[in-house]
């Protein structure tokens, strides 16, 4: 199966929920009224696109109806335009230090998929002929090191681990001095998984940081959140405290295909204009994907169905 097909059958929930029921409503309605209208704004907020961008789509739907001589055919190719012309806006490319090491420190909730998002993340830098070096700084779960430990030899890639309950900060310097001395070229740090309302694992992870920037000025270059697609809107509150703490340069959505609410894609990056760099549609390694805004509304908007 092709990457976009992969994307296609991954964003299959979100489809049903939002394109099909667009497709039903616009179909079965000869004129954009007030109860149509209301209907769509409910699917909208179903797929979990927030109040934000339903407003703005539905008014480009009635743009879309009014200038068409009130007919609804144009209004779902109008919906498409608007979210391609909204994601097109944000750049997901993670670009690397041209020379020397790239630091990425990967930070979220508890289960929300760091680790593996880590582990992914290194085998397609592999795979792009990167040297990548796993930081194991979640020191709060023996699991999570031992899971990262798992992933450093099954794809052959170095890893510095403290042992559990060691001060991350620590672990994270000593990987910093370890990558460089061993010559890779992007180090991927996973942080422990803290709630965001936890003012005192908060400053922990700033602390980390702080620790990073003084043995390397600049760095981390790229700070991801990793959120699971599966909690919608909530997501939103999350990105939004992160964002204070560390000033976030993307987000990786995790568990699309797992979720009737992929809207919240969109939603996230309009509403707080960090960029989607990665998206999650499957358990294999390779189910991480280059967020493409085409290609996510594409598979949004199957021309087949």
């Amino acid at each position: 199966m092709g990457l976009f097909q992969k994307l296609k059958q991954g964003l299959k929930k979100t489809t049903q929920s939002f394109t099909h029921e667009l497709k039903r409503i616009l179909s079965g309605s000869p004129r954009l009224d007030a109860d149509t209208m209301e209907e769509l704004e409910y699917v909208m907020i179903q797929a979990d696109l927030g109040v934000r961008t339903t407003q703005e789509i539905l008014a480009e739907i009635r743009r879309t109806y009014e200038s068409s001589g009130k007919q609804n055919s144009n209004a779902l190719q109008a919906t498409r335009n608007y979210l391609i012309r909204t994601l097109e806006k944000y750049d997901p490319s993670l670009e690397l230090q041209p020379e020397g090491l790239t630091v990425i420190c990967l930070v979220g909730v508890n289960g929300t998929g760091k680790t593996t998002t880590a582990a992914r993340l290194a085998h397609r830098l592999k795979q792009d002929g990167h040297k990548p070096f796993f930081a194991a700084c979640d020191t709060f779960r023996a699991a999570a090191i031992d899971q990262l430990k798992e992933w450093s030899r099954r794809l052959d890639v170095p890893i510095v681990a403290g042992n559990y309950g060691a001060d991350p900060a620590a672990v994270a310097h000593d990987a910093l001095v370890s990558a460089k001395k061993q010559g890779a070229n992007v180090l991927l740090i996973d942080t422990a998984g803290r709630l965001h309302n936890k003012t005192n694992l908060m400053r922990e992870l700033e602390k980390v940081y702080r620790v990073i920037d003084k043995q390397m000025p600049g760095a981390p270059h790229h700070s991801l959140l990793v959120l699971d697609a599966t909690t919608g809107m909530n997501a939103l509150v999350q990105a939004r405290e992160f964002h204070k703490a560390v000033n976030l340069s993307g987000l990786v959505v995790t568990k699309l295909d797992g979720t009737s609410k992929g809207g919240m894609v969109i939603a996230i990056q309009k509403e707080l204009g960090i960029p989607v760099k990665f998206i999650g549609v499957g358990e294999q390694p390779e189910d991480l994907q280059p967020f493409s805004a085409n290609n996510f509304v594409d598979a949004l908007f199957p021309e087949d169905e």
